[in-house]
């Protein structure tokens, strides 16, 4: 079954919507302020809602529900501390990225640090990005091509263009304007899905409960074998527990919030410390639930399928079947036409609104972090607002290249990527900013000390040390113990490494 010429009037509507709003905010992208940071006067809410789509992307709208729907809801866990994390950010962090009229996240490093760590900490957020950007659209397309039957590579190259058009075009208002959009159409699609079981299961939403108790679904635990395996609360990091997984997700969300971009230049963005704050706090009050109504989204889907068993669905949970799946399958299925087309928007959306997101950012740490800090210092803004256009297209482009070519790989290469981006490219970032925040020791030559040790530490997580790191540690904590390693080694090296110029003030929280 594939969509109703009427789901493809709404998919048309909701994409020509899109385009109108990057073409609207390209008028004003008439220097680098705008284009990269909104003139400092986008609203705290926008921003907020803004973060929940960058965050809540094509992997969140297929993998949540189906881990729901196959296991249990261990891996809700992590987000629970996500409102812990926001709060060191929203009164610790944010205040240093809001000194001056920064842009980026790693102008705060040189400051710190020196030139030397502004470049590396820029140089692994572009690579990082790009394989992101590039996995996130690879899921696009594998979706997209479900649902409607198109050609995988058709679909990378239109879904691709298109969210590099009006991102290219449109800046950071554009960007932003239309997350809030997408995050709404988002909601929504799920809010229609859940709906739709509602009204079709004899029982309604109670149904779905019984169901879900009766088999156990809400536990924290994981799919062992066919059986439950309850989580424990030991501190045993050879596999996922309670207390470990809290652990991980205040490093996750702790990463984001202090060494991201994506999320930095939305803090620059807001006209006042009050309105940075306060979009922090709209993330998390909408993302949290957000996240948890589609997991249990796919505890409904779970109850759905055993009222109204299908093959598809059963192969599904016997692992027969891959159970991202699922979404894609009650959508072409069960939802009205019309309906079914504004689901695959907010799928649509799901991926657009961390692609656009990423691919400004890239092009924002380029030109501030490297092109305007090492090759062409003294041009005129213009100059730097037509590279920045560049910048964002090339990023483009090999996005659009990286995800046909995850197309061709192979499952396994697609598994280590995953494992590469955290650990490679974003191990021991955040080890360098609590050095930052937190102590008034170290200069460059003590953070490449820790820099060496984690990507030391890195060699091991990926098997090219002689002790095998997975006999030790689940791969689940691989980040946790890159930014520890860079913390400990890059503090004791500045015990050793005195600094040769005293440490101004306000770099640091003893100082503010």
């Amino acid at each position: 079954m594939r969509l109703h010429p009427i789901d493809w009037v709404c998919v048309a509507i909701y994409l020509g919507g899109m385009a109108v709003m990057g073409l609207y905010f390209a008028r004003r992208n008439t220097d680098t302020e705008e284009y990269f940071v909104g003139g400092r006067r986008i609203p705290g809410w926008a921003i907020g809602l803004s973060m929940v789509g960058t965050a809540i992307s094509s992997i969140t709208f297929l993998t949540l529900p189906a881990d729901a729907f196959k296991t249990y809801w261990l891996r809700f866990l992590p987000y629970v501390f996500m409102p812990v994390a926001a709060l060191i950010a929203a009164w610790l962090f944010i205040p240093f990225f809001r000194r001056g009229r920064a842009m980026t996240a790693y102008e705060y490093l040189e400051e710190r640090f020196g030139a030397s760590i502004r470049a590396y900490g820029a140089a692994t957020y572009i690579a990082a990005q790009l394989l992101r950007v590039s996995f996130i659209l690879y899921l696009v397309a594998l979706m997209l091509s479900s649902l409607t039957g198109v050609d995988e590579t058709l679909c990378i190259v239109v879904a691709g263009v298109f969210v590099a058009i009006y991102t290219i075009v449109g800046g950071i208002d554009a960007v932003i304007w239309t997350d809030v959009v997408q995050t709404l159409v988002l909601i929504a699609g799920g809010a229609l899905c859940l709906g739709t079981i509602v009204i079709l299961l004899p029982g309604g939403v109670g149904q779905i409960f019984e169901i879900a108790a009766a088999h156990d679904k809400f536990a924290l635990g994981d799919l062992v074998d066919g059986e439950l395996v309850r989580a424990d609360w030991t501190f045993d990091f050879s596999k996922k527990t309670i207390p470990l997984m809290l652990l991980m997700s205040f490093n996750f969300f702790l990463t984001d919030f202090a060494t991201g971009q994506h999320y930095v230049q939305r803090y620059c963005a807001a006209p006042s410390m009050k309105e940075a704050r306060r979009a922090m706090w709209t993330n998390v009050l909408i993302g949290v639930p957000t996240w948890f109504f589609y997991m249990f989204l796919g505890t409904a889907l779970f109850a759905f399928f055993q009222v109204f068993p299908e093959p598809e669905a059963v192969a599904m949970l016997d692992g027969s079947a891959k159970p991202e799946g699922i979404v894609p399958f009650f959508v072409l299925n069960y939802l009205p036409h019309g309906i079914a087309g504004l689901v695959v928007a907010a799928a649509l959306a799901a991926g657009m609104s961390s692609l656009d997101s990423s691919i400004n950012a890239i092009s924002t740490v380029w030109i501030v972090d490297v092109y305007r800090r090492h090759f062409v210092k003294d041009a005129d803004d213009r100059h730097y607002l037509h590279v920045a256009w560049l910048a964002a297209a090339l990023a483009s482009v090999a996005m659009l290249g990286g995800a046909v070519w995850m197309l061709e790989a192979e499952g396994p290469t697609l598994q280590d990527i995953s494992i590469r981006l955290t650990a490679l490219l974003g191990g021991g970032l955040l080890g360098i900013y609590l050095i930052g925040f937190f102590t008034r020791l170290g200069d460059a030559r003590a953070i490449w000390c820790g820099i060496v040790a984690t990507l030391t530490y890195t060699l091991w997580t990926m098997g090219r040390l002689p002790v095998p790191f997975d006999s030790l540690f689940d791969r689940y904590y691989v980040a946790i113990f890159g930014n520890l390693v860079l913390f400990l080694v890059g503090f004791a090296a500045g015990l050793v490494f005195k600094r040769e110029e005293p440490l101004s003030a306000d770099l640091s929280i003893w100082g503010r």
